[in-house]
């Protein structure tokens, strides 16, 4: 086991290209993770990473290994999985990310439920408005909205999220309702937008009488955390476009008001996604199969 440790924090290493990076992800101090690799160069008899002040950069034999270690991990998980089909006892550790509000009011309420029927799985949950790589970050399932770019992962539809324009009281007398999505370029709302490195150009999607328009919005403010545009739109420096299931108790509070009835946003795919290999892992079927239940009923309710 000792051996598969250091395999293990040799292959998370090489993903991040730092030490302390992968050290936190495997919940192992830096000084163990530099240790587990020094174990393993010894063995091997080579140096698998140059060192530098700021990264790791794998030499020629790193290259190699980090492929046949793959396949060790890979075997390993397989057998282990294949014993739990046997024994219907599934364990282990799950890695799963998911967005802010997804994973704050949807996929973590639902967790300690999750683990009272497979006692033995153990949960990581990784919350960020961020892109995330699964093979990179080393995930079982990742939830989602909207459509994912890598066409290589399975995906498995969870529901169609109904999502409104909204802005709180504040605004709307300060600046006046858009009644068209016309309006909302005309007289330059300052609409609240997610982003992150890599996020597409912002075009908000309104289902008018001519069809679906894609209007390019802008405004003095952005972020990557769904939650801090919300508060912003509640102080009233702006529009935002959001799922209703995330913004339903300001929306009853009055707190804030919809917009663009008329011309409402086009639904938001929520999905769940995951690697054919991660699929075949029972706890990982298991897991989905528990959350995508419990989140359409959250959604219906």
């Amino acid at each position: 086991m000792a051996y598969l440790d250091n395999v293990r924090t040799f292959v998370r290493v090489y993903e991040l290209r730092n030490m302390s990076a992968a050290a936190r992800d495997m919940r192992i101090s830096a000084a163990v993770a530099s240790s587990r690799i020094a174990q393993l160069e010894a063995h091997l008899d080579v140096r698998l990473f140059q060192r530098s002040t700021r990264k790791l950069n794998p030499t020629e034999q790193g290259h190699l290994f980090y492929r046949s270690s793959l396949r060790i991990i890979e075997a390993v998980d397989d057998a282990e999985a294949e014993i739990s089909n046997v024994t219907a006892n599934p364990r282990g550790t799950l890695y799963v990310a998911a967005p802010l509000g997804v994973g704050q009011r949807l996929v973590a309420p639902a967790a300690p439920a999750f683990r009272e029927l497979y006692p033995q799985v153990n949960l990581r949950l990784r919350l960020s408005d961020r892109k995330l790589d699964l093979a990179a970050e080393g995930l079982d399932a990742a939830f989602f909205l909207g459509l994912p770019e890598d066409s290589t992962l399975r995906i498995r539809k969870i529901a169609d999220c109904e999502r409104v324009l909204c802005a709180a009281p504040e605004y709307i007398a300060r600046r006046g309702a858009p009644t068209s999505s016309a309006d909302l370029l005309a007289d330059r709302h300052d609409c609240l937008n997610l982003r992150y490195p890599g996020a597409p150009e912002f075009q908000w999607p309104l289902q008018t009488s001519e069809g679906i328009k894609r209007i390019p919005v802008s405004g003095p403010y952005e972020c990557d955390h769904g939650d801090v545009l919300t508060n912003w739109a509640l102080k009233g420096l702006g529009i935002i476009l959001k799922p209703v299931f995330e913004i339903t108790e300001h929306l009853k509070s009055g707190r804030l008001v919809p917009l663009l009835k008329d011309e409402p946003p086009v639904p938001i795919q929520m999905a769940c996604l995951y690697s054919h290999r991660r699929r075949q892992d029972p706890k990982a079927r298991l897991f989905i199969d528990f959350m995508v239940g419990r989140i359409q009923s959250a959604l219906a309710q």
